[in-house]
């Protein structure tokens, strides 16, 4: 009888340790760009299988209806870690005490201005009072950077010229052909992709006429909940096993984007100064909401 109260007392006294390295090493991994958790699954679930095996970390993938929900389950510990783009990044570091844990650096990854070569634009400034199709509301490449382009090269995208927002890029790619549209600004990997496609025009039948920097790419950012020692588990990985890791996140169609990327576990918050322009330029100066929600 003593043994068994003895251990009923052992058992308690070592629960909250167990609870505490139970907890530790469970994540879970939010994506803001998939809705759904059978696309999430799609995407990242070779990712999330692999990141789990190397790190000894238990990771589950956690569907978010939106950028906001994923805010609200970061800043609640619901979710620990999210994958989101530059844009959503900002607002998060506004809105959350999240910390960058690696980045998914992408080749070519910048936007571009795009008109037809025999439309007699050949300048950014051509354009003024002419109307710009632009992608989906909040898209870095789509929507933030090429309207930032026009800004860098001296007009004022909410005043001299007529945009339009189409997120189907099929709809804008085939409206700058019939010359519904002046240009497209979009996405330069997205650009070539059309290009390389199109049946009926040669390569050379587009101009771009503007191009922007190469973009801060992609990150994961972790919670301030989440235990510093499972945080370097996780860079140490990205750092040692990256063709492993960059092999499963290659496997969705999706993330076709991500061809040709590197790890990297050295993020510096000031590279993001360029997309913090981007939104004062839309008229988002204190850039604490995401746009198009």
């Amino acid at each position: 009888m003593k043994s068994r109260l003895w251990l009923v007392v052992f058992y308690f006294l070592l629960s909250p340790i167990f609870n505490n390295v139970h907890a530790s090493d469970h994540l879970g991994l939010a994506v803001t760009d998939l809705i759904g958790s059978a696309p999430l699954e799609k995407e990242f679930g070779a990712f999330r299988d692999r990141l789990s095996r190397l790190a000894r970390v238990d990771i589950r993938l956690c569907p978010v209806h939106s950028r906001m929900e994923a805010v609200r389950a970061l800043n609640s510990g619901r979710v620990d870690l999210v994958l989101t783009g530059p844009a959503e990044y900002v607002v998060f570091r506004k809105k959350t005490e999240s910390q960058p844990l690696v980045v998914f650096s992408r080749p070519d990854y910048f936007a571009g201005i795009v008109v037809m070569a025999e439309s007699g634009i050949s300048t950014i400034a051509d354009l003024k009072g002419k109307k710009v199709a632009f992608g989906a509301l909040g898209s870095t490449s789509n929507h933030l950077a090429p309207m930032q382009i026009l800004a860098d090269h001296g007009l004022d995208p909410r005043r001299d010229i007529k945009s339009v927002h189409v997120e189907d890029v099929d709809q804008s790619w085939a409206a700058l052909i019939r010359g519904d549209i002046a240009a497209l600004g979009m996405n330069y990997q997205v650009f070539q992709r059309k290009r390389s496609k199109e049946e009926t025009l040669e390569p050379g039948a587009f101009r771009v006429i503007g191009r922007g920097p190469d973009l801060p790419n992609d990150v994961m950012l972790a919670g301030s909940h989440v235990d510093g020692n499972l945080l370097a588990r996780l860079r140490h990985c990205f750092e040692t096993h990256p063709r492993e890791l960059i092999e499963a996140v290659l496997v969705g169609e999706d993330n076709a984007k991500y061809q040709g990327m590197k790890f990297l576990t050295r993020v510096s918050d000031s590279e993001y100064g360029y997309v913090r322009r981007m939104y004062a330029t839309v008229g988002f100066p204190a850039y604490a909401d995401f746009i198009g929600q």
